[in-house]
């Protein structure tokens, strides 16, 4: 016999697939940009997070340069707001602008007037295939910091999540440009380095070191009817009004370009809405966010392989013990959780991937309920099919019954109303004990033939002797040919074997010839004949009766179907004689 898996290891196996596909899915990169569409519904659902509380923009936007100059003049132009800018005393100056190349010398000698004021200024600095692009040491000379000016945008749809805290080149390493306008606003001398996480004096900054130190940059919303998330002021505004540099004192002011003409470092963000922002823009919110401590943490692998496994633990649980309403209800619950705990755990400041955990719950839930729904369905069918044999053993066996009982009853009635001699009475006892054991295999036979139905029996294969099988079986039906004068006439000839079931076969062959006495007209003849054909041997009856319609041929081995011409002889019958034959 095959071996074949209990339940609920199949079903075991069943979750399991469910669940690796479904991290499969979660980590493909169709999952991870899922996950990238989860992260920004969720930054943007977020509670307002008010306004920004420690920097500016200092911006040369279009106004700025169709007034000034245009780019050729954007170093004087940097100058003047520069200068014009302290007069309201920021805490730091953060220029976003690369100054690694000479440019008009009467502009950079402006730039480098204007620079040297400035009490405590953050340069940038941009690494390239040839190494860092520092600025110029007569603007670096003023610098208190340089910080690098990269972002990371997402490979799969470039969009601006996070930047690196770190770059470096065998020989030097830069940190971001916001983290070191941080260090210089808070007056941090060096930044502690651990494995997970950098310390700029009390804030920790959860930053592994494997993975470039990213910072998840918490963005603000857009207020309507400004150009900026962060509070921005452009130079020729400040150039007009002069008193607005008040707006920067004890601010840090990020000076950059922010016009879409000029500016080429401008990136997608969460909340972009299809426009890039300016790369001073997204420093600033960077900043914004090492100021407020408000940090994304990503939880391990191991925690998110937990998480995914903990739910198809759940859905096969709710599938294996419930049933119905009860496991969908309970599956729905699943699957609601499933897609709020990375909101929840997004809002205390956890990053859990969103891909795998829901894509695992819908696998494993699928294949769970999937599994009870065909398992369930094939259990139901086995039990109908179950019932279905139990009814038909019944109806066999009250088919087969009636012979024997009608002929104890005719013989027991015969013995009682006449007065019958030693021989004759002899003769009808004999034929009822006869009958009365043929009875009694007639149950303990078709008991076996629902066994052998369900597969739990094999067939008693042995040697049989067609033509005692026949003259058994004719033995059994002359009582009924006698009452109609019905001649049997037997054609077969001695010494034909077969192998089979004896008393199957004797079954068999006793209904096809007792409906073939049943439907004769009287006087008729019925032959039983059998002939050597090849390997097999051919066995059949032929009466002289009333036939069968060739349109109902093809259901006369059906149970309970009668003939209309059977229905039309007034012969009573159930029309399970022919089916006893072919099972």
């Amino acid at each position: 016999m095959r071996h074949q898996l209990p339940a609920r290891g199949s079903y075991a196996i069943v979750l399991m697939a469910c669940w690796v596909a479904g991290l499969l899915v979660g980590w493909s990169s169709f999952g991870v940009q899922l996950d990238n569409d989860a992260y920004d519904f969720m930054m943007r659902v977020l509670p307002d997070r008010g306004q920004p509380q420690a920097s500016v923009i200092l911006a040369v936007d279009e106004e700025t340069l169709q007034s000034m100059g245009g780019l050729r003049k954007l170093r004087e132009i940097v100058a003047r707001g520069v200068a014009t800018a302290l007069r309201g005393e920021p805490a730091v100056v953060v220029v976003d602008l690369i100054l690694a190349d000479p440019g008009d010398p009467t502009q950079d000698a402006v730039l480098e007037e204007a620079l040297k004021k400035v009490p405590r200024l953050v340069l940038p600095a941009e690494l390239t295939g040839g190494g860092w692009e520092d600025p110029l040491p007569r603007f670096a000379r003023w610098a208190t910091a340089i910080g690098h000016v990269h972002a990371a945008p997402d490979p799969l749809d470039n969009v601006t999540r996070q930047i690196p805290l770190e770059k470096a080149t065998p020989s030097e390493r830069r940190w971001a440009l916001a983290l070191e306008a941080y260090r210089v606003w808070r007056s941090i001398g060096q930044v502690i380095e651990t494995p997970h996480q950098l310390e700029l004096g009390p804030l920790v900054v959860p930053a592994p070191q494997d993975q470039a130190r990213p910072l998840f940059v918490r963005y603000f919303r857009r207020v309507p009817g400004q150009a900026s998330s962060i509070p921005t002021i452009s130079v020729a505004e400040l150039i007009r009004r002069p008193e607005r540099a008040e707006s920067f004192r004890g601010k840090v002011v990020f000076v950059g370009v922010t016009a879409q003409s000029a500016a080429d470092d401008r990136h997608m963000t969460p909340y972009s809405a299809g426009l890039p922002m300016p790369g001073v823009e997204i420093h600033a919110a960077a900043f914004e966010t090492l100021v407020r401590g408000e940090f994304l943490r990503p939880l391990s692998d191991w925690v998110e392989f937990s998480i995914t496994l903990l739910v198809a633990v759940a859905a096969g649980v709710a599938f294996w013990r419930w049933a119905g309403w009860w496991a969908y209800g309970i599956a729905l619950g699943l699957m609601i959780a499933a897609h709020l705990l990375p909101l929840v755990l997004f809002r205390q400041g956890w990053l859990l991937a969103f891909a795998p955990v829901s894509a695992s719950t819908w696998f494993c839930l699928a294949g769970a309920a999937s599994y009870q729904y065909f398992v369930t369905r094939r259990r139901w069918q086995e039990a109908e099919r179950g019932k279905q044999r139990y009814q038909q053993a019944i109806q066999f066996v009250t088919h087969e019954m009636r012979s024997p009982l009608t002929t104890i009853q005719g013989s027991s009635e015969l013995i009682g109303k006449y007065e019958l001699d030693q021989a004759r009475r002899r003769q009808l006892a004999e034929m009822i004990h006869s009958e009365s054991r043929r009875l009694a295999r007639l149950v303990e036979t078709f008991l076996n033939v629902e066994r052998l139905s369900a597969g739990q029996m094999e067939l008693n294969r042995a040697p049989v002797d067609v033509q005692g099988l026949v003259e058994r079986c004719v033995a059994r039906a002359r009582p009924l040919a006698e009452r109609k004068t019905i001649a049997i006439d037997v054609r077969v000839p001695e010494g034909l074997a077969l192998a089979g079931d004896e008393e199957l076969l004797e079954f068999a062959v006793y209904n096809l010839l007792n409906n073939a006495i049943k439907y004769s007209p009287a006087g008729k003849q019925v032959e039983v004949c059998c002939r050597p054909d090849g390997d097999t041997i051919r066995l059949w009856v032929q009466d002289q009766g009333m036939g069968i319609e060739p349109d109902e041929l093809p259901h006369i081995f059906k149970k309970f179907y009668r003939t209309r011409r059977a229905e039309a002889s007034g012969e009573k019958g159930t029309g399970i004689g022919l089916a006893i034959v072919q099972q």
